[in-house]
């Protein structure tokens, strides 16, 4: 079934300028929410999601009324819920397997919906900028006509992605808004940040830069965060990329260097030495091959309650 605008079916054939323009509602939209100051987020109640990941939970949900990302450039957030069961999924999407991913987050949430007779599935888009290499524009279009290709009927109600989502400064573009949180008990989609990334957060960017499909990392019915067993090979040239100095770095492994936010290379730095750490995590990190496993404690932080320790 069609991917819809306020009940209209968007038309795929023509440019994206072309729709905003055909839905003014969803430019008026976009620039709601880029006017909204970026709130910092708490790790209390917050489950952050990491590049190539996704979470889905419902507002009965009595550990995590949060779900979170940024450090997003030419990557895009997406937020797919169901306004009768109120189950909402975040992922950040980086264009790896677009087609595969939107599915994969349309089952997760349908998986809490079935037992519901009314409401419909509502998706929101944000990040990306006018980049150089038009990386934005090609996941905008990759996730449009993704979510066109579903058997079932998806909103699109947010729409705040690449040209809506871009700011100038001298001849240089950057997003307006790196990272969003969306409050899964009142369905409210707000710019974030977010000082605290979670627990296992190199182990995590590790799978990533590895080469890792999206990976869901929440069970809700059991309220846990589930990470891993992941399973790589030594990383290829690691000693020669920790060798390289900031720029080197920032050029070579960024899709967007211009634009990164200030923390990238240290980020990448950390991951890197990481995985030259542990080569071979069957071994050093999941020998018995479970998951690393986490609930929130009193105090709504992440805690771990089994598996290894790194």
């Amino acid at each position: 079934m069609p991917l819809l605008v306020n009940g209209a079916r968007v038309d795929l054939a023509r440019p994206t300028g072309d729709m905003i323009r055909a839905h003014p509602y969803l430019e008026e939209k976009a620039k709601l929410l880029r006017s909204r100051p970026t709130q910092v987020v708490e790790p209390k109640g917050l489950l952050y999601v990491q590049q190539r990941e996704f979470a889905v939970t419902t507002p009965k949900d009595g550990s995590v009324s949060i779900l979170g990302s940024d450090d997003a450039t030419t990557c895009h957030i997406v937020v797919l819920r169901h306004t009768g069961s109120g189950a909402t999924c975040l992922t950040h999407c980086d264009g790896s397997d677009t087609e595969a991913e939107v599915s994969l987050i349309m089952s997760s949430v349908k998986s809490f919906s079935n037992s519901t007779g009314c409401g419909r599935l509502e998706v929101h888009l944000v990040g990306g900028f006018n980049d150089d290499r038009q990386l934005s524009q090609k996941l905008t279009n990759q996730l449009l006509r993704a979510f066109d290709l579903q058997p079932e009927d998806v909103h699109l109600v947010t729409f705040c992605v690449t040209e809506l989502n871009d700011r100038e400064e001298q001849d240089t573009h950057f997003p307006i808004i790196y990272g969003i949180a969306v409050n899964v008990k009142t369905a409210e989609i707000f710019p974030a940040t977010f000082p605290e990334k979670g627990p296992d957060e190199d182990l995590r960017s590790a799978h990533v830069l590895t080469g890792a499909p999206l990976t869901n990392i929440y069970d809700a019915k059991t309220e846990q965060l589930r990470i891993g067993p992941y399973f790589w090979g030594p990383f290829p040239h690691v000693d020669f990329w920790l060798k390289q100095d900031d720029a080197q770095i920032l050029q070579n492994l960024s899709t967007s260097p211009l634009a990164e936010p200030p923390h990238f290379v240290s980020h990448i730095r950390s991951t890197l030495t990481f995985l030259k750490e542990h080569p071979f995590p069957s071994r050093s990190l999941f020998p018995d091959r479970k998951p690393r496993i986490y609930k929130k404690n009193a105090e709504g932080l992440w805690e771990q309650v089994c598996s290894n320790k790194i």
